[in-house]
């Protein structure tokens, strides 16, 4: 058993990336690596309530990075505070324990108001102009202040859109470091976002993909050290990846088939053309290489011939329907009707419109919230029109496929041996492993 563990959620983790990560293997010396496989959907807020749950989408009900409220008719892209996991997490169960232990939850998606004892996301406040300011939602709620007064704002802008770099990941470092030195949680979870932005914009194979995993490297090489100083002792190190990210080179717009097929309706504005949701008999949440697909009163016949136009499509290696979606864990009511799973060398944009010049002003902006889906084209800026570019082309890599093959898996690093259980690793197993550690035992 540990008296304190850190975990690091680094998305886009490879095993080759490892292998010149001086820093981080050192962290690790001693212990141990796997392989690891996560559950699909393979992107970042499934996963992360895998990895902290235990549990499959089916009974976290993280189906992907948005939401689409049936009831409501809304979609909710990246926002939902933590009541939409419907599973306790890690630090819930560290709190409740008889031998109750604290825990600090650094920039976990979906962490805002959770119960953890320190917790630090982005909260940024939106201007009536629909401008953002840099904000963080934390526990206490006068952290925040502290870190600000300390490190400045949150570098909102550098941790999503063409200006994403290592600014975002430094400050997360350099403020869980301060934490640490402050309060000692026993349990730290750390979101390391930084190999996420080249390896989408560029490719995971490029120069700059291979030079943010060095970039990364030495921001572990100082998070290590000072940990240690904060804690005077050494944790034990956790570094699980979410997933790894795999080159693309094409491109499916399933609200575009869906449109063209006459089940999709759009809403004519002044400034463009707007998705409706609630007039559409079909219409596709994408979110980077799935889809989920709601059809208006489960409707059989558009079930039917959603199948029919996307079954064998270029670009699309699975269609699951009603039942079928149990093969992943994905049989719970916010899932769509229908979900379509890409090819790995494939992805899937939202675009909706059928002429660039019918597309609303906002779609070329850095606008996470508002859009009806993943956008990775926010990575890149077209300097003729000052604006996110129209061309999904311009994507070089993805991840959200099941992970059937090594090169769309990643690893487990652990400074101990033994600590991994037989057999091949999934991401709910990291659950498990890090709760054994306080003594533990869930199943």
């Amino acid at each position: 058993m540990s008296e304190y563990v850190v975990l690091l959620s680094i998305p886009g983790l490879r095993e080759e990336d490892v292998a010149v990560m001086r820093n981080l293997r050192n962290l690790t010396a001693g212990g141990e690596i796997a392989e690891l496989t996560p559950g699909f959907p393979c992107v970042t807020c499934p996963v992360q309530a895998a990895m902290t749950t235990g549990k499959l989408p089916r009974e976290h009900g993280v189906v992907g990075n948005g939401f689409y409220w049936r009831q409501r008719q809304e979609i909710e892209m990246w926002t939902s505070p933590n009541d939409c996991i419907e599973t306790p997490q890690l630090w819930d169960l560290l709190y409740h324990h008889e031998e109750g232990r604290t825990s600090a939850v650094w920039f976990a998606l979906h962490s805002r108001e959770c119960e953890a004892e320190f917790a630090c996301t982005p909260a940024p406040i939106h201007g009536a102009d629909g401008s953002e300011s840099p904000w963080c939602w934390t526990r206490p709620r006068e952290l925040y202040q502290t870190l600000r007064d300390e490190l400045g704002h949150f570098p909102l802008h550098h941790f999503w859109g063409p200006l994403a770099n290592l600014k975002s990941t430094a400050w997360i470092v350099d403020s869980a470091i301060r934490m640490a030195g402050l309060e000692r949680p026993n349990f730290f979870y750390v979101y390391l976002p930084h190999l996420d932005y080249a390896a989408q914009r560029t490719g995971p194979d490029s120069a700059a993909a291979k030079a943010a995993v060095a970039d990364l490297d030495r921001l572990i090489g100082q998070l290590g050290p000072q940990f240690r100083d904060a804690y005077d002792a050494e944790p034990l190190w956790l570094a699980a990846g979410e997933y790894a990210i795999v080159p693309v080179s094409h491109v499916v717009y399933p609200n575009r088939v869906l449109r063209e097929a006459g089940l999709l309706a759009i809403r004519e504005a002044a400034d463009g053309e707007y998705l409706d949701p609630a007039a559409s008999r079909a219409w596709a949440l994408a979110d980077h290489q799935f889809s989920h697909v709601f059809v208006a009163g489960g409707d059989r016949e558009v079930i039917a011939r959603i199948v029919e136009l996307f079954h064998g499509r270029q670009g699309i290696a699975e269609v699951l329907v009603g039942d079928e979606r149990k093969r992943y864990g994905l049989d719970h009511p916010r899932s769509g009707e229908v979900v379509l799973i890409s090819t790995p060398e494939s992805w899937q944009a939202y675009y909706y419109w059928l002429r660039d010049d019918r597309a609303p002003p906002w779609v070329r902006t850095v606008d996470i919230h508002r859009k009806p889906g993943y956008d990775p084209a926010e990575l890149h800026f077209d300097p003729a029109s000052k604006s996110i570019p129209l061309r999904a082309e311009l994507v070089a890599g993805s991840h959200g496929a099941p992970a059937l093959d090594a090169r769309q898996k990643t690893v487990l690093l652990a400074s101990q041996p033994g600590l991994f259980p037989p057999g091949a690793l999934s991401d709910r197993m990291v659950f498990d492993i890090v709760l054994r550690q306080f003594g533990i035992t869930m199943r």
